[in-house]
């Protein structure tokens, strides 16, 4: 009887053991996953994506040979603030109302209490989480009474009471850590470091704008409120020092536990301030060293892992936010010769590509193809619905209603478009909407920046001619008009009529991912 228990039980291991290999065949478990967000950067400031490109970004180029390269990545929406809630609860931000961006002390935090994010999910599953860097989705401060300010500027910045916790900081929202700033850091109207859910060093006085350098890429930066020793030239570095510090302490104390790291950085949002040790750098001004600071960090971050026996199971992101700034792409095409959207049309806030198609680079040892690329339409939104699938976290049907799960594209099984429709918003919440290759722009124009302002900084010197000037939309053939020259409203009604009604479907439904 022993016997016969012994070898039922022999063999109940042996087929569990076997379902775990099959298991992690599919690339699923609980490896750590590192998110790497740049801020500003273009498809064409990277040098693996632009051979024309005028700024070297070894480790990019590296992590991509290590790993896969997407051609047809997007930001969720043409600008920082609503992309940063769409990528973390897989939700597209305008579903939430919010128009524009927090600046100061706006708020409250766009993540509805109550709501799943990123963070929360992993966190649901074993995973330690921290985020260090920007958060930019917004928070709530109190004035010296206790009423919520939850307002943009100077003068509700000066009446925050610093004694007072944050209710809604992002370790109210599923992190366990973090360290960063409420919102651009070297540009709104706060320029002080968020600990946990408090700001342990005040803001003491207006900057002091003197000593900083003047250079056409040296403009965005608000006269705000700064805090005692906050370097508006080394913010990069210390999101990174908190990051790789994270890492050392993960690594000792909880080796054998998954962590998710977001690490969202300043670099390369204007004012381009490139900290001391890459002034000079490279031969593309102050932006060219600061994209190298940049990919710096990406190299920091790769190589603590190395150093931790960490690099093999991680799954390691990199992607940006949104496209180049006006200003930024403006100087560099002049002075350099380096156009940070290439080859696509538009810049930040703009609905054409230059606006939102952005590089995403995947590292995972064993599991993604090294030096591969793909070619699938896939939006940031997705990395939640993807995390899900890797570590098996069930997803409620009221929870990242606009992520696709695209694993399949990074282990190479996909054999079909994962994503039928992919949506677009700006910052106006101008909507678009894709379908393999037509894109449908909701409105006309480019949905953000102004191209009728003339001078050097001006977008006019980079308006197309309209060739359907009456249109009261835009239809473009992306595979045979990736620069969006052409507007095919009036051509193919049909592909219109069915554009916009699937997307006022999707704003309808509250979703456009499928059901759970």
């Amino acid at each position: 009887m022993f016997r016969k228990l012994l070898i039922t039980w022999a063999v109940s291991i042996s087929m569990l053991f076997t379902a775990g290999l099959a298991f992690a065949g599919e690339g699923t478990g609980t490896p750590n996953i590192l998110v790497i967000l740049a801020d500003d950067l273009g498809y064409g400031d990277v040098g693996c994506y632009n051979p024309e490109s005028k700024v070297p970004t070894p480790n990019l180029d590296r992590l991509a040979k290590d790993g896969m390269r997407f051609t047809d990545a997007h930001s969720p929406s043409t600008v920082c603030t609503p992309t940063r809630y769409s990528l973390l609860t897989g939700r597209m931000a305008f579903r939430t109302g919010m128009r524009g961006v927090f600046t100061g002390a706006g708020g409250p935090c766009m993540i509805e209490k109550g709501r799943l994010s990123i963070g929360g999910m992993l966190k649901n599953q074993g995973y330690t989480t921290a985020l260090f860097g920007k958060w930019h989705v917004g928070m709530t401060f109190f004035d010296k009474e206790g009423t919520p300010i939850n307002q943009n500027g100077l003068p509700a910045v000066k009446r925050i009471d610093y004694s007072r916790a944050i209710p809604d900081a992002p370790i109210h929202r599923g992190f366990d850590y973090f360290f960063g700033t409420v919102c651009c850091p070297t540009t709104d109207w706060l320029y002080a470091f968020v600990d946990g859910d408090r700001i342990p060093v005040p803001p003491t006085h207006i900057v002091d704008r003197t000593p900083l350098p003047k250079h056409p890429y040296s403009n965005d930066n608000r006269p705000g409120m700064i805090a005692p020793g906050f370097d508006l030239e080394e913010v990069d570095m210390v999101f990174l020092e908190r990051s790789l510090k994270f890492l050392d302490n993960h690594a000792k104390q909880s080796p054998k536990k998954p962590f998710f790291l977001f690490h969202s950085m300043q670099a390369v949002h204007l004012p381009s301030f490139p900290g001391d040790a890459f002034k000079g750098k490279t031969k593309a001004g102050p932006h060219g060293d600061f994209i190298f600071e940049m990919d710096f960090v990406v190299g920091e971050l790769m190589k603590s892992l190395k150093k931790h026996g960490m690099a093999d199971n991680t799954l390691v992101i990199f992607t940006s936010d949104n496209g180049p700034e006006v200003p930024t792409s403006i100087s560099m095409r002049h002075d350099h010769n380096h156009n940070g959207a290439r080859p696509w049309r538009g810049v930040k806030r703009d609905q054409w590509e230059g606006g939102h198609r952005v590089p995403f680079i995947a590292r995972w040892p064993g599991k993604i193809k090294p030096d591969s690329t793909s070619d699938q339409t896939i939006c940031l939104t997705d990395i939640m619905a993807t995390a899900a699938a890797i570590t098996g976290a069930k997803i409620p049907n009221n929870t990242a209603e606009d992520s696709y799960n695209i694993l399949s594209a990074l282990l190479g099984k996909d054999t079909k478009p994962i994503r039928n429709y992919t949506l677009h918003q700006t910052i106006s919440l101008a909507m678009a909407i894709r379908r393999g290759q037509w894109k449908y722009l909701d409105h006309k124009g480019s949905g953000g920046n102004n191209y009728g302002r003339e001078g050097r900084w001006g977008m006019k010197q980079y308006a197309l001619p309209e060739k359907s000037p009456n249109a009261p939309g835009q239809l473009y053939d992306l595979a045979n008009d990736p620069g969006e020259t052409t507007n095919l409203y009036f051509k193919y009604p049909e592909i219109v009529r069915e554009l916009k009604e699937k997307l006022n479907e999707f704003k309808k439904n509250g979703r456009s991912a499928p059901k759970r």
